[in-house]
């Protein structure tokens, strides 16, 4: 395996640091092999909170407990490293900054939301193809272990519906299902595969409901809910079987799962998640808001 020099830009989330921990740390019990980020670019979004308030203190602490170099520029960030972690927190600069580093063609990974509108991540993806860069992007709830294992252990029995449930956190910048409910359609994809027809949001006081038909007659929900507390979880339905979920946070963690992926990413430069896929989750949260607006089924 050959190790890669890693940059990470934007560190604005806690993924950047989630994420650097986990490479750059070898006693850490779940440590994942392959490389280490050495760079980061802060990045930062002034009228975003969660960005502005978070920005320059985990970039210290990239700086002081892991020895990363703080760079000026993402196309410092793409010039000196061997693959990219995009980890700007608002969805809304990740085409930008993206288009920047591009012209560089080194594998790259964007955190969620990719971007928060289907025109937008089509463009991104499109660049992408045009310069010949190896592009993922993907919520760590897909990975969650209990769900793969539970995938893995039933193997070819196919899923004929699947209810998934979490929290529904909304930021104002990063329109209304991007920011938390993305979480649980990643979950909600990463069981039920590629393919929905339409979405229908039922709205309540508590948890709204997002109800989807998939283009051969499967259903899948995903019920995000106001609760304070409330935990991601997953129902999966076969014929003749079904398995409840509750995905617990003690388990392994999501980033490190997530994280082996990014790996693969970045080792062969052929991303283990479709494109695709990705282009629909974003269309599908976009027809969930737009179903949100309109009340009523909206056609992906």
């Amino acid at each position: 395996m050959k190790h890669l020099n890693i940059g990470i830009i934007g560190t604005d989330s806690s993924h950047s640091v989630a994420f650097t921990r986990l490479l750059n740390d070898p006693s850490d019990a779940n440590h994942v092999p392959g490389g280490k980020v050495v760079a980061a670019f802060l990045g930062g979004s002034e009228d975003f909170a969660l960005s502005a308030n978070r920005v320059q203190g985990f970039m210290s602490t990239l700086e002081t407990e892991f020895g990363v170099r703080r760079m000026d520029s993402p196309e410092e960030i793409a010039a000196s490293c061997d693959a990219i972690l995009l980890t700007s927190a608002d969805g809304r600069v990740h085409l930008e900054q993206f288009k920047r580093i591009a012209s560089y063609g080194k594998p790259v990974f964007i955190d969620k939301p990719l971007a928060l509108s289907s025109a937008q991540a089509d463009e991104i993806f499109r660049t992408a193809r045009e310069q010949q860069v190896p592009l993922m992007s993907s919520s760590a709830l897909r990975y969650a272990r209990q769900i793969t294992d539970d995938l893995a252990s039933h193997g070819s029995v196919s899923v004929i519906r699947a209810d998934v449930g979490g929290p529904l956190d909304v930021e104002p910048t990063q329109s209304y299902y991007y920011w938390y409910g993305i979480h649980s359609v990643e979950l909600l994809y990463g069981i039920m595969g590629s393919g929905c027809a339409e979405v229908n949001v039922l709205g309540g006081e508590k948890v709204e409901q997002l109800s989807a038909v998939w283009l051969d007659g499967r259903i899948g929900t995903a019920s995000l809910s106001r609760q304070e507390g409330t935990p991601f979880s997953a129902t999966i339905q076969r014929h003749g079987q079904s398995s409840s979920i509750e995905i617990d946070f003690a388990a392994k963690p999501f980033y490190a799962s997530l994280l082996e992926q990014i790996m693969i990413l970045f080792q062969t430069r052929i991303s283990p998640l479709r494109w695709q896929e990705t282009l629909e989750v974003i269309r599908f949260v976009e027809a969930a808001e737009e179903s949100r607006r309109l009340g009523k089924p909206v056609r992906l």
